[in-house]
């Protein structure tokens, strides 16, 4: 047994313990799928931070982190009596060598588009022989976050050929849905149809991201942290000054935004 090995084991065998009914950790004793479903997706989100980060130090925890979710959720699996975390590896393997035939089997894939063509193509397989749904969008996990959800379904889409031909209709529509949005406010609108007409918006500018080549989630995180870097700028020039940031006039606040932003 490899090192490595060695290391799993124990990592399953601290598991067993936290969930051992005879002396094991109250709080993890309570979970169930539900409960700790949240903390596995927290832990590929704290993933993402260390890759965008670039700390590997901080990356080698996270992976670690998550790859306790894995085992959290195949233990209690286990427990009921569905399958444990040998049967999870036995599933992966599986799949990994079935969906890539370019590299164990005789199958000749020259691109990563090919690669991803073929992947899909053994999917519709798979579903095919399950009976499941043949839809070029089955398949697309109702748990994800919904901005990620829209990414994969305008992918899917756009492989069938249903996309906009070129970024310059995109820009088009997504000026529509703005316009379509300014028209149910001033006639003052539902809720509801603002909700439409906003999801609209947001729809197309995931897919103006797309168009672009540009990785949706990697812009907003670093939209995400622009924002947070000016204002944090902000709070600190005010503070400087000797004033309290919150509450000032909108106009004193932007004259702030704009001396944060000249100073990056």
């Amino acid at each position: 047994m490899t090192m490595a090995q060695s290391r799993i084991e124990e990592l399953l065998s601290i598991m067993a313990r936290l969930r051992d009914p005879q002396g094991g950790c109250p709080w993890d004793l309570e979970q169930d799928f539900s409960t700790i479903v949240p903390y596995t997706i927290e832990e590929a989100y704290e993933v993402a931070d260390a890759i965008a980060r670039n700390d590997m130090a901080d990356l080698r925890d996270e992976l670690g982190d998550l790859l306790f979710q894995v085992v959290f959720h195949s233990r209690m699996a286990s427990e009921a009596g569905a399958f444990g975390f040998a049967e999870v590896v036995e599933s992966i393997c599986d799949k990994l060598v079935r969906r890539h035939p370019h590299v164990f089997g005789e199958v000749e894939a020259r691109d990563a588009d090919t690669v991803l063509a073929n992947w899909e193509a053994i999917k519709r397989t798979e579903r095919d022989a399950k009976g499941e749904d043949r839809s070029a969008l089955a398949g697309i996990g109702a748990g994800l976050p919904e901005w990620q959800r829209a990414v994969k379904l305008q992918k899917r889409a756009a492989r069938t050929g249903f996309d906009w031909s070129n970024i310059a209709d995109v820009f088009a529509k997504l000026r529509e849905e703005i316009a379509e949005v300014e028209n149910e406010i001033a006639q003052g609108g539902s809720q509801e149809r603002l909700e439409d007409e906003i999801g609209d918006v947001l729809f197309v500018a995931l897919r103006l991201a797309g168009q672009a080549k540009v990785d949706a989630g990697a812009a907003l995180r670093r939209a995400n942290a622009k924002f947070e870097r000016r204002f944090r700028a902000m709070e600190r020039f005010a503070a400087e000054d000797g004033r309290e940031f919150s509450g000032l006039p909108l106009d004193e606040m932007e004259a702030y935004w704009r001396k944060a932003k000249a100073d990056e």
